[in-house]
């Protein structure tokens, strides 16, 4: 029996150190050799100082920058979430009714992206669908005294594709483009 107990309480010792220490410490260091930028967290600097993640939402309020999509999480990547509404919820559908009349001066007629209605599932989507950047072109240029024009091919600029060129739809990252949009004079 001795030897049983002996046999369980190496083999736990042996996998704690092997899944809690050496494994998670091989994954680190594969990742800060291969992806030293992502590993880090994607930061986005702007005159030396750190502005930004690529991979986490930000709100924009302001008219002269463009607004990203709704966030369950009130843009806090400390509690990360959906807003576990169901497709049933009358708070979800009084959400998006209020979001609708928001955009709906932005665009008056017409379908409006879903992405400007809805939370992502983790709250913190840094992307927004070209088609609803361009709804906010002449919002935009209009708040800064931009040809729209300009403006516009900024946004298509910064489209970009799906990931690896298969999965996803084209995007486009908020805050990378509100940078941009601060150095088009």
């Amino acid at each position: 029996m001795f030897k049983l107990i002996r046999q369980s309480v190496l083999s736990t010792l042996c996998l704690a150190v092997l899944l809690c220490a050496a494994y998670p410490m091989l994954v680190t260091g594969a990742a800060d050799a291969f992806f030293p930028k992502e590993a880090a967290g994607s930061l986005i600097l702007r005159d030396g100082a750190i502005v930004g993640s690529a991979l986490i939402g930000q709100p924009f309020s302001s008219a002269k920058y463009f607004h990203p999509r709704p966030s369950a999480a009130g843009y806090n990547a400390g509690s990360s979430s959906g807003s576990n509404y169901g497709p049933t919820s009358k708070a979800l559908a009084e959400r998006v009714r209020a979001s609708e009349q928001e955009l709906r001066a932005e665009r008056p007629e017409g379908v409006l992206p879903v992405d400007m209605l809805t939370a992502s599932g983790s709250g913190l989507d840094p992307h927004i669908s070209p088609d609803a950047a361009l709804m906010q072109v002449r919002r935009v240029a209009e708040a800064r005294g931009l040809p729209p024009e300009a403006v516009e091919k900024l946004v298509r600029g910064h489209v970009e594709g799906p990931e690896w060129g298969v999965w996803g739809e084209p995007k486009v990252n908020v805050l990378r483009l509100n940078l941009a949009l601060d150095e088009l004079r």
